[in-house]
């Protein structure tokens, strides 16, 4: 299973690595997304090796007992924002473009990150960004944020976040968070991450692999504590002996990171952390064979 199918590159490459019978099913809740990807691999659909379903990878459970299935071999979750809702500047997702202040995943949500920076009050504002965004000046660009409002395009929260921070370097950083923060709450983000890492926990068979790619702290923490430790609070759980019991067993404890030569083919893997786990027996403790 893809759980994040975005421009349809991993559900490819799963394809051709696919053995006979083999099947991939591939979800996304962006309509673009499955439109683009049933025009890509038309022949994979018609031989029935891809299924594509919209919906969001929080909903795995639901989504795959829909088509008749309960278990899977493996798990991809590529998690953030693809590259194309980056490029459509309609989309609002990039201060690189301008747009509508919009960044919803799935146009049938109700709350856009225009209701989000015209709706919240300062104090709102501010923990938004702080909290989400992880941005050391998040007072200072709520009070610039309220005092513009309103505030209705990418351009317009780019230019208010700029007169806020002093410097190009310091205000591209804030910039970044400030667009990583509201993406996150107007897509629910890392609630749904914790439902989709949950429900991975029942679905992927014992034997099977999971991979996550994550690219900020606040996305890669969660994934490193369930896997580590089957919970989001990195709280070890240890058998009558002390062993660690777990229902994952890491591939490698550190997250793999891309290269040099990687970066310079695609800049946008450069803060991208990849991490491995097996799913192991109920109750075996980490490490056992």
């Amino acid at each position: 299973m893809d759980a994040t199918l975005g421009g349809g590159g991993h559900t490819a490459a799963l394809l051709d690595a696919l053995v006979a019978g083999g099947r991939v099913i591939a979800i996304d809740r962006d309509a673009d997304s499955i439109r683009e990807t049933e025009e890509r691999l038309p022949h994979e659909i018609e031989r029935e090796r891809l299924r594509l379903l919209r919906g969001n990878f929080a909903d795995l459970e639901a989504l795959l007992s829909g088509i008749g299935e309960s278990r899977v071999d493996g798990l991809l979750m590529d998690l953030g924002v693809s590259s194309h809702q980056l490029d459509l500047g309609s989309r609002g997702f990039s201060f690189r473009a301008d747009g509508p202040l919009d960044m919803r995943m799935d146009d049938r949500a109700g709350v856009t990150a225009a209701d989000l920076v015209n709706g919240l009050d300062e104090a709102g504002i501010r923990r938004l960004i702080r909290v989400y965004g992880e941005e050391p000046s998040a007072g200072r660009i709520a009070r610039a944020l309220v005092r513009d409002r309103p505030v209705a395009t990418t351009s317009e929260l780019a230019d208010t976040v700029r007169s806020a921070i002093p410097g190009g370097a310091h205000a591209a950083k804030s910039l970044a968070r400030v667009f990583q923060a509201l993406r996150i709450v107007v897509n629910g983000e890392l609630d749904a991450l914790e439902s989709a890492l949950r429900a991975a926990t029942r679905l992927v068979r014992t034997g099977g692999r999971m991979i996550v790619i994550s690219y900020h702290s606040l996305e890669d923490r969660r994934v490193k504590r369930y896997l580590r430790y089957g919970n989001f609070e990195g709280r070890p759980v240890r058998d009558l002996y002390g062993n660690l019991v777990a229902p994952w067993k890491e591939m490698d404890r550190h997250a793999l990171e891309p290269d040099e030569a990687e970066v310079l083919r695609n800049p946008r893997a450069r803060s991208a952390r990849l991490r491995i786990a097996e799913r192991v027996h109920e109750g075996r403790p980490e490490g056992s064979e």
